[in-house]
Formats: C-alpha cells, structure tokens, sequence
C-alpha cells in the first residue's frame, strides 16, 4: 500500500531553490533516510511534508488511513503540560481512552483508600479497554515508555532537562497510532543504549519511516532506502547505507571519466571554434551550439578529502591531573531520567576520580544520559568547580572546548567576519604553510556567497560546524568535544573524524554516535550511575559487546543459580553483581505494571493453549478448516512474539 506520494515539491530558500521537481512515494512498511549536506533542505523537506511548512510547488499526498507523527529536530512543548498531557495530546480514540486508564490507575496507587467512585470508574474503564481490545495497544505504549525512562508522567515539561524533553518528543511520536513517523535527527541528544533500543524498535516495526540522520550506524541497521538531497534535488539509492557508499564511489568514477572524455572533446572543439567557423550552415550552427552547452555545462566537482591537520601548542611534560575529584547534586535534584533522588542529602555524578592524562591520549565518555558526561567536561575546562579534590592543568596545555549549544554574541557578523575574529591565517601541521582563513571555511564547505552572509542567516547544523571552524582555529592541544556530531551532516562528520585521526593534542570526547566514537578514540571512561568512572581499553562497539555479554552472563547466573530462603543477597564468592549491574536494575511493579503483569499471565497460557487445539485443524483434509486455522495461528504467533518481551520484562522487575 502505498502510504506517502509527493509530486513536484519545490522550496525556495534564502538566495536560492532549495530543492525543485522532487518526486518520489514511500510504501507501507518501507524505512527510507534523507541524508545531504547541511543547508540543502533536509529539514524544510521533511517539515514540508509533515503540513508544518507549505510547498512553493507541488503536492503532498498521505493516504487517509495512514495518519502521520512527525518529530521536529528542536520539539515545541507547553511548559506548564505533564509529561501525560503532552505525550496523549493526540485526541485519537484510542489514546484518549488509554490516557483515562492510566490517569485512574495512577489515583488508585496514591490513594490509601478506594472509594466506591473510583472503584467503578476503574471498572468501567477496564470495560472500554477490552471492549475496544486496546490491551496490546497499552503494553507496547508502556514497554515504550519504560525503555525510555519515562517513569513520572506528572512532571512539567518546562522543568525537564533537553534530552528528556527529547524522549519525551519521541515517546509521543511512537505511541500515536499512525503508519507514518517522519523523524529530524531522532538519535540526537539520546544516550547510546536509547539509540541501540530506538535502532531495533524502527528496524522491526511494520510502520513506514522517512528520516534525517547522521548516525552512520543507525543508517545502515535501519534503512532500506536512501534519498540523497544535492544540487537541489533528490535521488534514490537502493539499500542501506554502506550500498549507498558502494553506488557513490562508482557513480562519482562514471561522473570523472565522463568528465575527462567531455575535455578531451572540447580541446579539439575550442580549436575548431577559434578559427571561426561560418555559421550559415544547418550542421555548423548545431554543432556550435552543442559546444556552447558542453562549455557552460555544470561540471563534476567530486567530494574534498581532508588534507590538513593543525599546528597546535605543544604540549609539556604535564597535560593535566584530576586527584580525587567528586560532585554532588543535592537532594531533590532531579536527574536525566526524570527521577527524583530521595533518601540522600546528595546524589553523587563523580566520586573520588584521579587521573593522570599523558599527550596524544583519545579518550571517549561513555554513559546513559543523566550520569554526569557534562558535568565532568565543564569540571576539566574549569567552567564548574568539583565539591572536593584538585585540577592541576600543564603550562602549556590550551583547552579547545565544544559544548553542545555553542553562543554566538553577534549573529549580525558575516561568516568570515566571526572566523576573523580569532584569525586571518592559520599554520597547517602537515606543509608547515600558512591557510587564509577564507581556505580554511571552504576546507569545511563554506564556500562562495555564504562567507559574506550573516551568521543569522545559517542553519542550526551550519551555526555548529562555523562554531567548530574557530575553535579549530585557536591552535588548541587540548580538545574536549560535548556532542560534536549533533546536527552535523555526514559530510562535516567524515571531515572531523579524518582531522581527529591525524590530531596530535589530547582528547576527551562525548558522543553518542557509535562510529564516530569508534574512529576517534581508543580508550573509554565509563560514567556509573553511582557516581563512579571506570576505565575501558577499546573501542566503544567493543565495549557495546563486551558489556551485553557480561549482561547475558549474569542473566544466566541468575536463572541457574537456586534462590536463597527470605531473599538473601549472594556472598561475593557466588558472584555478586557489579555496582553498574546494580544499578541497571529497574524499580518495583507499579500499579499499573502489576496489572498489565496479571493479564499476561492469564492471556499468555490462554493463546498457547489455543494453538494447540488449531494444530490438529491444520492437518484436516477441509482446505477451508485448514485456511482458517492457519490464519488464526499466525495470528496468535504475532500476538505472542509481542507479548513474550513484556512479559520477561515486567516478571523480571517482579
């Protein structure tokens, strides 16, 4: 079924077409990715055919049944909605019938005493969710919700953090009964086990996706489409990423030999031209014109390789010294997953961390959102002091700090007036010669007309990348990177990482994208939830895999291992958890959750035993018994596939 057609769409933007005649459709199920660079539209396109932005030309059609959820790169929220009101602001039936399920089965869990009222409100409600069989429909919102860390929904949207907000934003997309997600960087500001689950949930779920994304990773795990939007216009690749890959480099191979027949023609063509031709003739006048259009045509420019590295200070014999450093939030402060830490006059982000760094060190930053990536960067730069221990910084050590959302004090300067700020001219490493700060903005894809025009004028993506090409600038021998790759096009990415292998200086890096962190660092600081930072040698998808394998072990151990009478903990000689394992462990049932857990364990044994009894149907010499018990059995197979994660899960907490 075909779910998306758009026809001739064109937008204009700021001195030009952004993108003219793009045609294309997604079909049901399909999972397609607009990359390009920044600037060329992705998201104007993307927001044109959510109905936010209107089409200059053409037409976009969303088939009726279909329904669509769009999820903007920067989400608008009313600060004084609950995190339900806005999550539930979709007025379909079905949510708002779930939305009263879970708003009574919250006022039975706070309330001491059931009155009659909201005894019957709560049985009433229980009758529309199975009159309307919403029960499947209400488990996949709360395994949603759950894997995202969205535990309070009474909380105020005005007072969560950016990448709450975030997972908020996006557990409102998912939750919407529509076959359509339209999502603008879904993976930004998500810590890397989000964007794992996030990866799995789109790549299994049989409704259609068109998105814009950096993550590289991500990409290829999920997409099966790629739409390509350059020069104004879009063009489809077939299959993921890498294929994508594996097409440009041949395309671009066609594109230069062609380009290197059409001169060789030309040469002998400019020759012919400059003897001047009479042009009386029918052939001579057609042959002139062909060589005017060879001539004025527009020529292939193949993609710039990275070719330079910059000459930073050198580095002395000390680069910088962390002895016993902590950090405490005090009580009430509320963390990244949105709960409120009780019982503690503090809950510590870092405890007691040394550390002695040494030159050329790459290291990355590993940890869920909430566990304190940032606030151990600002502690190392200075912008935020420790509650206890020393920093002791090398003489010669000049820090380059990316932060996530960069400040821009005049957004009146043109692009070449802000990079002249810092300076005209900059040593390259690799030839000891000294670039132009103009060279230098087109190395990063400023070129042309942008240089001179406002930095107001510039995309999120584009005010990012400029903010990058000056802190490069600065000659730092010390980079700590806040989330460099949000916003960022695959292109400026590929730039980065080629700049960082060849870095000589020191890094400290935070990401979440799981290949850039694999190309730039060689060594992990594991952020625990407790306040703990532990080191790991290797690369983060090695430590992605080693610490599934350690869950699975555990998993094991404690399946196998018989449990102790009155709930004894395990000596450490039987192996006693680790704190991170500890601290993955998720909270108790709660109402609503113990409820859900009951129904599964009625409806589970229910459906199974009901394909058994469809089995010796299946084997009857009645094709018409046989179709239909076929089908019934499918049925039940998908009902279960989606019921068995739930369960495990929920029995788990249990």
């Amino acid at each position: 079924m075909n779910i998306l057609s758009i026809n001739n769409l064109a937008k204009i933007g700021r001195e030009k077409p952004l993108f003219t005649e793009v045609t294309f459709g997604i079909q049901e199920g399909e999972k397609a990715a607009l990359i390009g660079r920044n600037g060329t539209g992705k998201s104007t396109l993307l927001a044109t055919i959510a109905g936010v932005l209107q089409p200059d030309e053409g037409t976009v059609v969303i088939n009726k049944e279909a329904g669509v959820s769009y999820l903007p790169q920067t989400p608008a929220f009313n600060p004084d909605d609950t995190i339900r009101e806005h999550i539930f602001k979709n007025n379909s039936p079905k949510l708002s019938v779930i939305r009263e399920y879970e708003e009574i089965c919250e006022e039975m869990a706070t309330r001491e005493s059931q009155s009659d009222g909201l005894q019957h409100r709560y049985e009433d409600i229980m009758h529309k969710m199975d009159v309307a069989d919403l029960w499947n429909y209400e488990a996949q919102i709360s395994s949603i919700l759950s894997t995202l860390g969205i535990t309070d929904m009474t909380r105020r949207m005005g007072t969560l953090s950016g990448g709450m907000c975030k997972k908020v934003a996006l557990a409102q997309v998912l939750v919407e009964d529509t076959k359509l997600l339209l999502l603008d960087e879904p993976t930004n500001h998500l810590d890397i086990s989000t964007i794992f689950w996030l990866q799995n949930y789109l790549h299994d779920t049989k409704r259609s996706v068109l998105m814009v994304t950096h993550d590289r990773w991500f990409l290829d795990a999920v997409c099966t489409n790629i739409y390509e939007l350059a020069r104004n216009h879009l063009k489809l690749y077939e299959g993921n990423y890498s294929q994508y890959l594996e097409k440009k480099e041949t395309e671009a191979e066609i594109e230069a030999n062609t380009e290197r027949r059409i001169e060789s023609v030309l040469r002998f063509e400019r020759e012919w031209l400059l003897r001047g031709p009479c042009a009386r003739g029918t052939k001579i006048k057609a042959r002139i014109q062909r060589d005017e259009q060879l001539i004025n045509r527009e020529k292939f420019k193949a993609d710039k390789g990275f070719t330079f590295e910059v000459k930073g200070k050198r580095l002395g014999g000390k680069v910088l010294e962390l002895h016993n450093i902590s950090k405490n939030y005090p009580k009430g402060y509320v963390s990244e997953q949105g709960e409120n830490e009780k019982g503690t006059n503090y809950v510590p982000v870092i405890s007691n961390f040394s550390y002695v760094f040494t030159k050329g060190q790459k290291i990355g930053i590993f940890g869920d959102n909430g566990s304190g990536k940032s606030t151990f960067l600002n502690i190392i730069t200075g912008n935020l002091a420790p509650d206890s221990g020393s920093i002791d910084i090398g003489v010669n050590t000049k820090f380059g700090y990316y932060t996530q959302n960069p400040i821009f004090k005049d957004t009146n300067l043109t692009v070449l007036e802000y990079i002249k700020e810092t300076a005209e001219h900059m040593t390259l490493n690799n030839s000891k010669k000294e670039v132009s700060a103009t060279k230098f903005l087109e190395e990063f894809g400023f070129e042309g007309k942008i240089q001179h025009s406002p930095v107001s004028t510039l995309s999120g993506g584009e005010r990012k990348r400029l903010y990058l090409v000056r802190l490069l600038l600065e000659n730092p021998n010390f980079l700590v990177l806040d989330e460099p790759t949000n916003d960022f096009d695959i292109f400026t990415m590929n730039i980065l990482e080629q700049f960082l292998e060849g870095y000589e200086g020191c890094l400290l890096l935070v990401s979440h994208d799981r290949y850039f962190m694999d190309k730039t660092v060689d060594s992990l600081f594991i952020m625990e939830e407790n306040g703990d930072i532990s080191g790991f040698v290797g690369k983060c998808s090695e430590y992605i895999e080693y610490r599934d394998e350690l869950k699975k072990e555990q998993a094991l151990r404690a399946a196998t291992e018989p449990a102790r009478e009155g709930g004894e903990q395990r000596s450490a000689s039987q192996g006693e958890p680790s704190p991170s394992s500890i601290t993955n462990q998720k909270k108790k049932l709660s109402f609503k959750e113990q409820k859900e857990f009951e129904q599964l364990n009625e409806e589970i044994p229910a459906l199974e035993a009901e394909q058994k009894e469809l089995e010796p149907k299946m084997a009857s010499s009645d094709f018409e018994e046989v179709r239909k018990a076929s089908e019934r059995y499918k049925e039940i197979e998908a009902l279960l596939e989606e019921k068995y994660p739930r369960w495990e899960e929920l029995a788990e907490r249990a």
